[in-house]
């Protein structure tokens, strides 16, 4: 197995989602450098949520699945670098490895959720679901989804306004199905929640 640099993150990274960064540690801005580094092409990094601890520093436990994330941007900042990254497949953890100079780990790529069209209806009250949460939390709602049906659900799920936690959740989803039945449970879950406050 192939070691992977890993970026520990409080926040849950989908497929098909973007995660911006802002990279200041020494030991990140090394695994950037290195990403870009021309005699070591590739652009991928995982990452996992941190379930105790913080993310500076180290020290903290790891979430066994995770996310790749391939580069796609990189700017200077005034006191850290600006990286984008954008999600592409699931992974299980097998091993952290050596953190010398940045986490690492043995993953084993997990394989994709398939799309039928016969999850069109469920997809459909996902997003009105999704969508209706949104417009409670926030002013803007008309969030443009991919046209692959498969990478909107992961954005559908990026976008609702869940915690950590519950987005972990979705990550570890097995199917499709089951991935459309927890975001809507989870969204009513939390607008029950809201109308409680």
């Amino acid at each position: 197995m192939v070691a992977s640099p890993m970026f520990p993150l409080g926040s849950v990274l989908f497929p098909s989602a973007a995660i911006p960064l802002r990279v200041f540690e020494p030991r990140y801005l090394t695994m950037v450098a290195r990403l870009l580094d021309e005699d070591e092409p590739g652009f991928e990094f995982g990452i996992v949520l941190i379930e105790r601890g913080s993310e500076a520093g180290g020290g903290d436990e790891r979430a066994s699945i995770g996310t790749m994330a391939r580069l796609v941007s990189v700017a200077a900042g005034a006191d850290a670098l600006l990286i984008v990254g954008l999600g592409t497949r699931r992974f299980t953890v097998e091993r952290w490895i050596d953190e010398d100079p940045y986490p690492r780990a043995e993953l084993t790529m997990l394989p994709e959720l398939e799309w039928s069209e016969a999850l069109a209806p469920l997809r459909a009250e996902a997003e009105a679901v999704v969508r209706r949460a949104i417009s409670r939390v926030a002013e803007e709602a008309d969030i443009e989804l991919s046209e692959d049906p498969g990478a909107a659900v992961w954005q559908l799920a990026a976008i609702a306004p869940l915690g950590e936690y519950d987005r972990y959740t979705l990550l570890r989803s097995t199917s499709m199905g089951g991935l459309l039945r927890q975001l809507i449970d989870l969204v009513l879950d939390a607008e029950v929640l809201w109308s409680a406050e």
